[in-house]
């Protein structure tokens, strides 16, 4: 399993101190904690409040200004000391680089609502997921297979959450893969998985000749028409309805481009085998397949690579109990496996993503 030089400098070899492990171990066990008081640090204000604040804030101040009590300010400050995103000296508090960024990283932002409102209760079902290969997490919210059958049926404020952490991970990596998809000028684009239409919406305002199709679960697809509809190039955009575990449903044939975006990422090995044999069935000798992922170990910074390692365990307690943030020697095999060969592949597309362009074999 190779890693990029980044990861390995770090995944390869022991680099913390016995002082440092054990604090590391202790982090760990308090973990749900920890992410909770820091989670209530920002959803109070508090956060907020130490960094306008130029001298920092008593214990009093907070409380004042938070309208929290002297208790609940006194027990969060002090957790966020500890943890190291607040900072104490003279009788005041003030917060830490961490603690900045803990407010205004946009992907801590995501992640931690993501975390909260979709995972957070499921987490606690891990382990029954991880042996029995069911997302046993996800029956906080109903009794689905897979999350994606019950998305449109969840809780307003989980669904915001998930869809706001599905596309904060790629609509920075549309703009770029834009360019080379339509490089090769196809008038046909088959966009499977494509959820509410957010990058068929993308292709027809980039290209006014695409007509796309978006193959997804007709739940979805009811999704995404409302998504779509009264949007520039709404007309180009057509559904087709399918269950895409189903090796006996073929897939539609003719398309010039055929898109997986943060999709086989949502299937096992033999399930992504699976579908890519019915898509490479389904190519012309001419067509494209585009698969961009975010695989973990093809990442240039060691923390796109932990945050991509514990989505992980989203897709095992709550999305479908057996799939993964890929490695891309991993998915390659499956592509391999399934008639295909890689032309080209593209990494650094947004913050974290990869572009495989296949081809079928001849």
């Amino acid at each position: 399993m190779r890693l990029f030089s980044a990861l390995e400098k770090i995944y390869t070899k022991e680099n913390l101190s016995a002082l440092q492990a054990q604090r590391l171990a202790h982090e760990i066990s308090f973990g749900p904690v920890v992410f909770q008081a820091s989670r209530l640090m920002v959803k109070f204000g508090i956060m907020q409040l130490l960094i306008d604040s130029k001298e920092g804030l008593t214990i009093d101040e907070v409380a004042e200004k938070t309208g929290l009590s002297h208790y609940a300010a006194q027990v969060l400050l002090e957790s966020s000391l500890t943890i190291g995103t607040t900072i104490y000296a003279e009788g005041r508090f003030t917060a830490s680089k961490a603690g900045w960024f803990l407010l205004n990283d946009p992907m801590v932002k995501v992640n931690m609502a993501f975390n909260h409102d979709v995972n957070y209760l499921g987490w606690f079902r891990l382990e029954e997921a991880l042996l029995n290969g069911t997302p046993e997490g996800l029956k906080v919210f109903g009794d689905w297979k897979t999350i994606y059958e019950g998305l449109s049926a969840l809780p307003a404020q989980v669904q915001k959450s998930w869809f706001d952490f599905d596309h904060y991970y790629s609509d920075e990596a549309f703009d770029e893969a834009l360019k080379i998809v339509f490089a090769g000028h196809p008038r046909t684009l088959l966009d499977v998985g494509g959820n509410t239409g957010r990058w068929a919406l993308r292709c027809v305002d980039y290209n006014d000749g695409i007509q796309v199709t978006v193959m997804d679960l007709p739940s979805q697809l009811e999704m995404m028409k409302q998504q779509t509809a009264g949007r520039k190039g709404a007309e180009r955009i057509s559904g087709h309805a399918a269950d895409l575990l189903d090796r006996s449903v073929p897939f539609p044939a003719g398309f010039d481009v055929v898109w997986m975006s943060q999709f086989l990422d949502c299937f096992s090995d033999e399930e992504v085998t699976g579908i890519l044999t019915r898509t490479a069935a389904s190519m012309d000798a001419g067509a494209t397949l585009f698969i961009m992922e975010t695989f973990w170990d093809r990442q240039r910074f060691e923390t796109a690579a932990y945050c991509l390692a514990h989505i992980s365990l989203y897709f095992t307690a709550m999305a479908n109990g057996n799939s993964k943030m890929y490695h891309s020697e991993d998915m390659i095999r499956c592509v391999e496996a399934a008639g295909l060969e890689i032309e080209k592949i593209i990494d650094g597309l947004g913050k974290a993503h990869t572009l495989l362009v296949c081809k079928r074999k001849q």
